[in-house]
């Protein structure tokens, strides 16, 4: 898409290590990384430059009742969940209620318009305090942080890079064409 940068090649990991708690939980398969197995998170360090207004558009395909999430604002952490940044919560079948396209903890969801077994784009637009979440291009959210907000558990606007999470071994996702579009 125009003005987008891709954030994968497509045939390697390069740019995107991986957190250690779980090293072998992500696999690439045609073009996609792949999440199946402990909790473990892929964290994009191929710029140096922090990113605070962007637009981040991912290709995903949840297998039946899989959760996982792609964070930003975040930063690289060798295990658990992050500590910084957002999470733009993945999950259409998943038991957890909070659907695809909630800002987990922040603004959550229960309906989705993504579809287990299908592929769907998840778009994340950041704008100074404001944040528009579409899937397949409906608008499923929009948040304002209020102003003078604190960070609880790190659930604050700022800036920082994206990361993708593997929640769970019961949980397989896709995550592809991953691109970028800086609004600085």
């Amino acid at each position: 898409a125009e003005g987008f940068t891709p954030l994968t090649d497509a045939n390697t990991f390069t740019g995107w290590p991986s957190s250690i708690a779980s090293t072998n939980t992500w696999q690439l398969e045609d073009g996609a990384f792949v999440a199946r197995g402990p909790t473990a998170h892929l964290f994009y360090m191929g710029d140096p430059k922090p990113f605070k207004n962007f637009e981040l558009k991912v290709d995903v395909l949840t297998v039946t009742n899989s959760n996982g999430g792609i964070y930003f604002h975040t930063a690289y952490q060798p295990k658990g969940f992050p500590s910084a940044g957002i999470e733009c919560q993945v999950n259409v079948s998943h038991g957890d209620w909070i659907k695809t396209g909630s800002l987990y903890g922040l603004v959550n969801i229960g309906v989705t318009p993504a579809r287990d077994n299908q592929w769907w784009t998840q778009h994340i637009i950041v704008r100074g305090r404001k944040v528009t979440v579409k899937i397949d291009g409906k608008t499923v959210l929009e948040y304002n942080e209020p102003p003078g907000a604190q960070s609880g558990g790190g659930k604050k606007l700022g800036e920082g890079t994206f990361a993708l999470q593997a929640h769970d071994p019961k949980s397989i996702i896709q995550y592809k064409n991953i691109r970028v579009k800086r609004l600085d």
